[in-house]
């Protein structure tokens, strides 16, 4: 009885403010995409991520993104070595016009990285799209094009949503 005047003593906002069933760490399949949190003390952190990668287990990209903040999303897209960084990167979703070219930040030991935001009226299209397709340019000037499939987008995009609450 005492133990249960403890528990109720504490706030909700307590209780809820982790992960479910207090884990330090979730990782959770939307189809294509992969919803991911950890949980260090009170610092949450949830994205949602997808990676690609060849039969040898090389990755050829990866993209990261956190949780929506006003009305955007914002993340990290890497990309294999080899492109043409000065050309940058096009998305396009399915078959709708191309976005603006984004330029690299940067590349690491694990590939070159854009640095990505969509606003509301991205993240709608891309909710209902297939694809985003992404253009780029290898070295020699090849059209080096790569996609990301956006099954279960939205799901996960909600989902991260709720977690980072």
């Amino acid at each position: 009885m005492a133990a249960l005047a403890v528990v109720s003593a504490i706030p909700a906002t307590a209780q809820t403010s982790g992960l479910p069933g207090g884990a330090s760490s979730l990782k959770e399949t939307y189809k294509d995409w992969i919803v991911g949190c950890s949980q260090n003390g009170t610092t949450k952190r949830c994205v949602l991520s997808q990676v690609q990668t060849q039969q040898n287990g090389q990755r050829v990209l990866a993209i990261e993104l956190t949780a929506p903040a006003g009305n955007t999303v914002s993340g990290t897209l890497v990309l294999p070595f080899g492109l043409a960084l000065d050309s940058g990167v096009t998305f396009q979703i399915d078959d709708k016009p191309a976005m603006a070219p984004l330029r690299f930040r940067t590349c690491i030991p694990a590939g070159c990285l854009v640095s990505v935001t969509f606003d509301a009226p991205t993240m709608v299209a891309l909710r209902a799209g297939a694809a985003l397709k992404i253009k780029a340019v290898a070295d020699g000037g090849a059209a080096a094009p790569l996609s990301v499939s956006l099954q279960g987008f939205g799901t996960a995009l909600d989902r991260v949503a709720a977690l980072s609450r």
